[in-house]
């Protein structure tokens, strides 16, 4: 504490001297002795009240848009200032108002980078506050038993593939995860691993929404894409729209009666879904809600409590949109292909997710290993938000991976203070293929290809489509703009017309007046091109459609044609170029209730492992081909295998199985807590079981 205060005072006095509207002696000129004492004793004021007042500040402002509080930090920092200037017996010391706020935010940031350093410099000091930090959680926890066995800590690197992460592993970009694996870096000897990797296969619809749903809560059933029609509620249901998500995990309750992953003791940060937990941060599915116990963005409080990360986080948060900025500057001055559009309000949304969702998710992290919690569940979309518009390869995505390691190693050295062990799983939802965009590529969107099929008129300028990322719906809620309806024009300006979605490279084809899924037949009656142009365009890699004679076929160029049912990995037919697994994941979509009239899956290459994205993404992910599909999980050895050597990890709910295994070998959850399934699904009913 003296320390920081001494830099505190060094860097008031530098300050003084540099900015002219800043002074601290009286007018008529005061010794060097006054000055310091009063530079000490503005410091001093200035620390106090960021200590004492600051928290208070931020609790008030609670309900403030999370992006705008963000903005006020400085303006309050600077407030705080002023009062310390004032309050001081002296009196001499002066500042302009917007003077007096770069002067707070350079004595936050110092001070913060002081402490911070000391503290790792000294162990035991460190281990004392962490220690500290943690009995104080553990004196306001309400009725919380003692920490009993190891907890669980599963974080979701969203969008990372197993392809990107040996990639990163092997150009020590992630030195982290290396030593986990027992990867030597820096020339240092071969450590010993602590971890196993292992890859896994997602369903068709490869994207968070379907895959943290059947992970969270074991089922992913009837999820189809990331954005389809209901026909029944004339509908577009989008996975990151905050009432759909809570739709979905309800949805997911009633069918499982498991309220989820995290139903004993567990906390939710960053997700989609609560996965059952009581503690929630930054979760779409509970957004709109505004309970006092469980509203989702009182994790924000948490950390902007501390001005010092406020203003850390503020500044990172403008660092990386000047950063944004120049790679998109660069890469149109190279002409770099392929490319999409970065303008607009993409920079602040990219610093969002880079910044501040990953600030706010790492310090809840944090916090609940100090508070002891049996299981957390943390997903940070960092790179996947970079990745679809730079490209999952690109130096971009590469630099973003570097700074989700570092978040890595700050979470592990808490972990060795908690009040309990930690076992540390890293995994990710799905991967990215890059390619280029189908518009990119042949002048018209998915949407018009469909109107033309249906001989209905094709305008000549293209709609642009909306990226699914899940960072845009993150910004809306902590924005508290109305994402119930965000601006997609899905519907059609007659019944009759068809609607296109788009989920990077599946596309879902739905006539809303026809109350029922069409048939091959019947779309053949109305539309005799429809089929025969999608399935023979070379942007297509086949098309699913149910069919009166087979119940279900596959459609591919040149008249290719294969029932569902007897698609196999031995005879994939127009599926062949996709992969192993590809047979089984459309036979389990093609059941499920909301699937659409028209399913259509976009050209792969295998040899290049490129896609053709139906939306604005070099990055993409949301159906078949190439590494979107193949995510990873990394485990402790101190855990059970995932699989069997001869086995194969297939699909978001045997993932959750998996994870539900591990949580009962930790002394976990063993009996899920049973959930009125009438309820939105947020809270356990009376009397529900706990191990």
């Amino acid at each position: 504490m003296l320390a920081v205060w001494g830099v505190s005072t060094v860097t008031m006095l530098v300050l003084a001297g540099a900015l002219p509207d800043f002074r601290l002696q009286s007018t008529s000129g005061d010794s060097a002795t006054q000055i310091g004492v009063t530079a000490a004793l503005g410091a001093g004021a200035f620390g106090l009240l960021s200590s004492l007042v600051w928290p208070l500040l931020v609790r008030a402002l609670l309900l403030v848009p999370a992006l705008v509080l963000g903005l006020l930090v400085f303006f309050l920092n600077g407030s705080l200032l002023l009062i310390a200037l004032w309050v001081i017996p002296s009196g001499r010391g002066a500042a302009a108002p917007e003077t007096a706020v770069v002067v707070a935010a350079v004595m936050s940031a110092v001070a913060s980078a002081t402490g911070g350093a000391l503290a790792v410099r000294d162990d035991d000091a460190y281990r004392r506050r962490l220690y500290r930090l943690a009995d104080r959680r553990r004196r306001h926890a309400f009725r919380r038993p003692g920490p009993a066995g190891p907890g669980t800590l599963f974080l979701q690197l969203d969008g990372v593939g197993h392809d990107v992460l040996e990639a990163a592993i092997g150009k020590g970009l992630m030195p982290t995860v290396a030593q986990w694996l027992g990867h030597p870096s820096d020339g240092t000897p071969h450590p010993r691993p602590t971890h196993r990797l292992t890859p896994w296969r997602t369903d068709w619809s490869s994207q968070t929404g379907a895959s943290q749903l059947g992970i969270l809560h074991g089922t992913n059933h009837d999820v189809p894409a990331f954005r389809w029609y209901e026909k029944e509620s004339r509908e577009v249901v989008v996975c990151n729209r905050p009432s759909n998500a809570a739709e979905l995990q309800r949805r997911a309750i009633a069918r499982t009666g498991d309220g989820g992953l995290l139903t004993v003791d567990g906390a939710s940060r960053g997700n989609l879904f609560s996965g059952g937990a009581d503690q929630l941060a930054l979760v779409l599915s509970i957004a709109a809600r505004r309970a006092k116990q469980n509203r989702s963005r009182a994790g924000y409080f948490a950390y902007f409590s501390d001005p010092a990360n406020a203003v850390r986080t503020a500044l990172s948060f403008a660092a990386d949109v000047l950063r944004e900025i120049g790679q998109s500057s660069r890469a149109r001055l190279a002409q770099q292909r392929p490319r999409v559009k970065r303008g607009g309000l993409y920079p602040f949304i990219r610093a969002f997710a880079t910044v501040v969702e990953r600030d706010v998710v790492v310090s809840a992290v944090i916090g609940d290993m100090l508070a002891g919690r049996a299981a957390i569940y943390a997903d940070l979309v960092a790179y996947d938000e970079v990745a679809h518009h730079s490209g999952p390869h690109s130096r971009d995505a590469e630099k973003v991976l570097e700074r989700l390691d570092r978040s890595l190693a700050l979470i592990a050295q808490v972990a060795e203070h908690a009040p309990r062990a930690y076992r540390i799983v890293l995994l990710s939802d799905h991967g990215q293929s890059p390619g280029e965009t189908f518009l990119g590529r042949y002048g018209l969107t998915l949407g018009n290809l469909v109107r033309a099929g249906c001989g209905l008129p094709v305008p000549r300028k293209a709609q642009r489509t909306h990226s699914g990322a899940e960072a845009r719906a993150a910004v809306r809620a902590a924005l508290h703009i109305p994402v119930e309806d965000d601006g997609e024009q899905h519907r059609p300006t007659r019944r009759s017309e068809p609607i296109v979605l788009a989920s990077g490279n599946l596309g879902l084809v739905s006539f809303p007046d026809v109350p029922h899924r069409m048939s091959r037949e019947e779309i053949d009656a109305r539309h005799p091109a429809l089929l025969s142009t999608l399935a023979n365009h070379p942007g297509i890699g086949f098309v699913l459609v149910r069919s009166e004679e087979h119940g279900g076929v596959i459609l591919g160029a040149h008249g290719a044609e294969v029932p569902v049912d007897e698609l196999t990995d031995e005879n994939p037919g127009p599926l062949a170029d996709f992969g192993p697994g590809a047979a089984d994941a459309v036979r389990r979509t093609h059941a499920f209730p909301h699937t659409a009239d028209i399913m259509v899956n976009s050209w792969y290459d295998p040899l290049e492992g490129e896609v053709l994205a139906f939306e604005e993404q070099i990055g993409s992910h949301g159906g078949l081909g190439g590494c979107q599909a193949r995510p990873f999980l990394l485990s402790p050895l101190a855990l059970s295998a995932p699989v069997e050597d001869n086995e194969d990890l297939v699909g978001a709910e045997h993932i959750h199985r998996v994870l539900k295994r591990w949580l009962r070998e930790s002394n976990g959850p063993q009996v899920p807590l049973t959930y009125d399934t009438e309820s939105d699904g947020s809270a356990p009913q009376r009397g529900a079981e706990q191990s």
